[in-house]
């Protein structure tokens, strides 16, 4: 059970992974780089107009969200929903997570420098490198746009990695240019978890489309987690102190 909760840290705004899988093999024929060079432009497209879809310029410039509500939490080998309250912080590259349910509370704070968690024994990758967060770093230097990985190609989409190696593949709606989900595979003492967001709704908050009801899924090899979040408060650009981050004594 504890094992379960301290998963939950994995999620940011979702949401979440450690070091990516590195996609290795022989080098392609030249006609093949051609090809993957025109599918990254597209994806790089594709990526510029989701930005504008879920507030363009107001979510790059954005200084911080805050987001608080509910997840039930269920497994393969435990099917009776666990209920909990969340609240994520992030104001830049600084972040604050807390799981607060009955049975274990969960908290992970970055200060900028250094990290804090609750979930003893478990090596956490940073909330602010995957997921939605990601979003508002298109078009920054060291983040990477490229086109979805082969076997996923047939969805609109496109993945982002982020310095140090982490990335998020988003999928998105032609239509409207708004994300429908996303996902990442991680790898955590040699365990590889893939985890993956469908977004049902979202909500409009001073210009920014922000994901205010959403499931993940995290497939640990062994066991599958399952969460359902719930926002009851968004809030974008409120002022947050200094000590919302900082790291316990």
């Amino acid at each position: 059970m504890n094992r379960l909760l301290g998963l939950l840290l994995l999620v940011g705004s979702l949401s979440l992974g450690s070091h990516a899988q590195n996609d290795s093999g022989p080098k392609p024929p030249v006609s093949d780089k051609t090809a993957a060079a025109a599918a990254d432009r597209r994806a790089a497209e594709i990526a510029k107009a989701t930005l504008a879809a879920h507030g363009g310029e107001k979510l790059t410039h954005m200084k911080s969200l805050l987001v608080r509500g509910t997840v039930d939490v269920t497994s393969s080998t435990f099917n009776q929903p666990i209920p909990a309250t969340f609240v994520i912080v992030t104001a830049g590259d600084r972040y604050r997570f807390e799981l607060n349910n009955p049975i274990q509370p969960l908290k992970q704070v970055f200060d900028g420098r250094q990290t804090y968690t609750t979930a003893q024994g478990l090596a956490l990758p940073p909330m602010t490198s995957l997921g939605f967060p990601l979003l508002s770093r298109i078009g920054e230097s060291g983040y990477v746009i490229a086109a979805l990985p082969d076997a996923k190609k047939k969805r609109a989409g496109f993945r982002i990695t982020a310095p140090g190696g982490y990335y998020t593949d988003f999928f998105v709606d032609e239509k409207t240019n708004q994300i429908k989900g996303y996902e990442s595979s991680y790898d955590i003492d040699g365990r590889l978890i893939t985890t993956s967001v469908e977004v049902d709704k979202f909500q409009t908050v001073d210009g920014l489309l922000v994901p205010d009801k959403y499931s993940q899924r995290f497939d640990l090899g062994t066991m599958t987690a399952y969460a359902s979040f719930k926002a009851k408060q968004i809030l974008v650009n409120s002022v947050i102190t200094d000590d919302v981050f900082a790291i316990p004594n």
